[in-house]
C-alpha cells in the first residue's frame, strides 16, 4: 500500500489518527474536549480534534463517519465526506448529527471519525455549446433503474 507523509501537529492531550488495521483507508481521530458534549436527537454539534495537518499538494483528507457509530447510536458526519484542502492550516474540526432518539455524549478520546487522503485530480471545465449524447441522456434521480 503506498503511504504519503502527513505532516501533523497535535494539541497538548490530543490524540494522534490511528488505522485500526493494516489494510485499513480510514485513521480514526478522537475528540479533545476535556468536556462532555451532548448531541440532542436532530442537533448537530462541532467536535474538535486538536490536529492540525500539513497535506501533501495534490491530495485532500476526507472526513467520513465510523459505522459503528452510525450503526449503534445513529450518529453520523453531517457533510459526509467533508473536505480539508491542502492549504487549510487550522484545526480539523468534525460535524456530528444525531439522528437517533436519544441524546449522545462525545466524550474526551472517543473516536468520532475517520480521515482519508485521497488524491485530488482537478477539472479543467470548457464550456460547450451541446454535450455528447447518451442513452440516459437528462434522466436522474432514479432513472437507471426499477427499484
Amino acid at each position: 500500500m503506498k503511504k504519503e507523509t502527513v505532516r501533523i501537529c497535535l494539541d497538548e492531550d490530543s490524540i494522534l489518527p490511528q488505522y485500526g488495521t493494516e489494510l485499513a483507508a480510514g485513521a480514526d481521530v478522537c475528540s479533545s474536549s476535556k468536556t462532555e458534549i451532548v448531541i440532542q436527537p436532530s442537533e448537530s454539534a462541532l467536535i474538535p480534534t486538536g490536529i492540525r495537518v500539513e497535506i501533501p499538494p495534490g491530495y485532500e483528507i476526507q472526513v467520513r463517519p465510523r459505522s459503528g457509530l452510525a450503526l449503534k447510536s445513529q450518529i453520523t458526519v453531517l457533510n459526509t465526506p467533508g473536505t480539508i484542502d491542502a492549504d487549510y492550516r487550522g484545526e480539523l474540526k468534525v460535524i456530528l448529527i444525531n439522528h437517533g432518539k436519544a441524546p449522545f455524549i462525545v466524550t474526551y478520546g472517543m473516536r468520532i471519525a475517520q480521515i482519508v487522503l485521497a488524491q485530488v485530480i482537478k477539472a479543467e471545465f470548457v464550456v460547450e455549446t451541446a454535450l455528447a449524447g447518451t442513452a440516459r441522456g437528462e434522466g436522474g434521480f432514479g432513472h437507471t433503474g426499477t427499484h
